[in-house]
């Protein structure tokens, strides 16, 4: 694919999403960014904001196995990646695959599950395979997980670990309508709901195009000096205890070819890198005394974005 198809097929499914999402296009765009990048996306918000309506209008437009697993205190791994039961008939144990087994996934309120559970998507996310009893099975791809939670309540959640919350390329919050979006939504859902009629715009096929085109993104080697020195000064600041890990340095790297090749460009320029650092690094730090809370960590991470200087060059090859 050339980039003036990728472009159109990447309008194409934010157009659809905005059929349903009034406004958020700079959310909507960043979630698809993710996804082309084989990344993950934590959506965190209050009830109430679109969070999964969003994940299930990406879902409608791929055209794509889609699941979706409510995330509850007595949530077992085995219900998430599958077991082997033991079949009389056969008198052999056959496996069957839980929800994972798709392409997009929707885990919905996943800090309401225990650690435990929120483990078993670890090797989900980060090798695209499950293993269960020592067979390691494979996922289809693409393999994308939306993963949602609620930052304001307490009881009955579980924090995700930092191991988990590392796996996830961005963490993304929808935040509040204005009066005229909300009145739009108002009027686009008063007789019936957008979602249910909401058609694929892209095959599978082109998706694992696109996913395979972001890579091919130049980077110019000044602007890789920027990315690094930006990880950099998160782990030399006296506010953050453990700053981004070189995974964390990928991921960006990452985001930012994919967010060039998504805006009709063939190159990386600093303002993909400005625009992506504080959604894909900021939950990556941990502060003294532990996680803070998103804002501090975003407020810190755009603070460090400021206080590093932007090289200027001719981007191109």
């Amino acid at each position: 694919m050339n980039i003036e198809q990728i472009t159109e097929a990447a309008g194409r499914i934010q157009e659809n999403i905005s059929r349903v999402i009034v406004g958020k296009e700079e959310t909507i765009s960043l979630i698809l960014t993710a996804l082309i990048a084989r990344g993950h996306v934590l959506l965190e918000d209050v009830p109430g904001t679109g969070k999964t309506v969003l994940a299930k209008s990406l879902a409608r437009s791929v055209d794509a196995e889609f699941s979706r697993i409510q995330f509850t205190p007595d949530l077992l791994p085995s219900d998430v990646t599958g077991l082997n039961y033991f079949n009389q008939k056969e008198s052999e144990f056959v496996f069957h695959p839980g929800p994972v087994f798709c392409n997009i996934l929707l885990a919905d309120e996943i800090n309401r599950a225990t650690p435990r559970t929120q483990s078993s998507l670890l090797e989900c996310m980060e090798e695209c395979q499950v293993t269960v009893d020592g067979v390691t099975r494979e996922l289809s791809r693409p393999f994308f997980v939306i993963a949602t939670q609620n930052p304001v309540e307490t009881a009955g959640t579980f924090r995700l670990p930092e191991a988990q919350l590392d796996r996830f390329l961005m963490q993304l919050s929808m935040g509040d309508p204005s009066a005229e979006e909300e009145i739009a939504i108002m009027n686009r859902f008063m007789d019936h709901s957008p979602l249910e009629t909401l058609e694929p715009v892209c095959s599978r096929r082109e998706l694992l195009q696109l996913q395979r085109s972001y890579s091919e993104v130049y980077v110019h080697p000044s602007l890789l000096d920027y990315i690094q020195r930006i990880s950099a000064a998160t782990r030399s600041s006296g506010e953050i205890e453990f700053g981004v890990s070189p995974r964390g340095t990928l991921a960006l790297l990452r985001a930012v070819q994919s967010y060039a090749m998504i805006s009709g460009r063939d190159y990386a320029v600093p303002e993909d890198v400005k625009s992506l650092a504080v959604p894909v690094l900021a939950h990556r730090l941990i502060l003294f005394g532990g996680f803070g809370k998103t804002a501090e960590n975003e407020k810190l991470m755009a603070q460090i974005l400021e206080q590093v200087w932007v090289p200027t060059e001719q981007w191109r090859r």
